[in-house]
């Protein structure tokens, strides 16, 4: 089965961890390892990941660098890629089978500036903000609100609609290659008057590209991992209840957080609507428990045994 597993930038450095080399290969390892368990089953893989908390922290440091933002977020974007890429490949090499490839690419991915997502920055990204750090944010011309009970910058994210180099991917499937792309959702790209390509300051949610691409690669199933057990209803509260197993219809339903889980539902449910089989929400360590519907939320048009 071609799967596409899309790691959480939560997964990769934790809530409330340092950002720090040794952390974020700490949860590397981690991913590397439910990689391989899943290739190991006989799967083929292609990876994802997210960049929220690390484009966030270098997003600060490029402010206190200098007057404001030097480097946009399309700019940092493709600097995560590449570190995250880099830090995955590097792991996956120690820890798979020498006759394992692995390639990471930069990937463009369009977007609309006429998306409604401009106008109300929905994504966190970054590290958690106390209530004075959080007045510094907005003096630099940021927006801060809150992720949950915390409250974290928010940026644009605006829908993909075309993945620039998908044919590259498709190329490296053949030969044999393990790919590692779309990092961050990949790096926001629109057309511009001459109809070139330009970056835009935005962060793509990962989860809704990683539908796209499964669907243009002709996957069978979704994987989108985190740091929960999975979807629940009511999160937070004393009511709240894991959900094993929705329908895409489901996901109109009920209304999860808008800058995580939620897009998160959604974008398995558009893959299942695509014509993909599985989509599966859950943690990171636990993928391939979650494609063999043991834990975590499955998404499908059945109901998994």
């Amino acid at each position: 089965m071609r799967i596409v597993m899309a790691l959480g930038g939560n997964a990769l450095l934790r809530r409330g961890e340092a950002f720090s080399l040794a952390h974020q290969q700490a949860n590397i390892r981690i991913a590397a390892k439910a990689i391989s368990e899943v290739m190991s089953a006989g799967h083929e893989v292609v990876i994802t990941h997210g960049n929220g908390p690390q484009i966030g922290h270098l997003a600060q440091q490029d402010a206190a660098a200098g007057i404001g933002q030097r480097f946009p977020l399309d700019v940092l974007s493709a600097e995560t890629a590449g570190m995250i890429g880099y830090l995955l490949e590097q792991e996956l090499t120690n820890t798979c089978p020498s006759s394992k490839t692995f390639a990471t690419l930069l990937t463009q991915v369009e977007v609309n500036l006429d998306d409604p997502a401009f106008r109300s920055p929905p994504k966190p990204i970054g590290p958690i903000y106390k209530t004075s750090d959080a007045a510094v944010a907005n003096n630099r011309g940021w927006t801060v609100g809150r992720d949950g009970e915390h409250l974290r910058r928010l940026v644009s994210s605006p829908l993909p609609k075309r993945i620039l180099g998908v044919g590259v991917v498709n190329l490296l499937l053949r030969a044999g290659v393990t790919v590692i792309c779309a990092g961050g959702g990949g790096i926001p790209v629109v057309r511009n008057a001459a109809r070139d390509h330009v970056g835009v300051e935005a962060v793509i949610d990962k989860d809704r590209t990683s539908a796209l691409l499964a669907t243009l690669i002709d996957a069978e199933a979704l994987l989108m991992l985190t740091d929960v057990e999975g979807v629940y209803l009511d999160w937070g509260t004393t009511e709240q209840t894991l959900l094993t197993h929705m329908r895409p219809e489901d996901s109109l339903d009920h209304r999860f957080a808008a800058g995580s889980m939620g897009p998160k539902v959604e974008a398995g449910a558009e893959f299942i609507q695509s014509g993909g089989i599985f989509a599966g929400i859950g943690l990171l360590q636990s993928a391939l428990a979650i494609l063999e519907g043991k834990t975590g939320t499955a998404i499908s048009q059945q109901r998994t045994s």
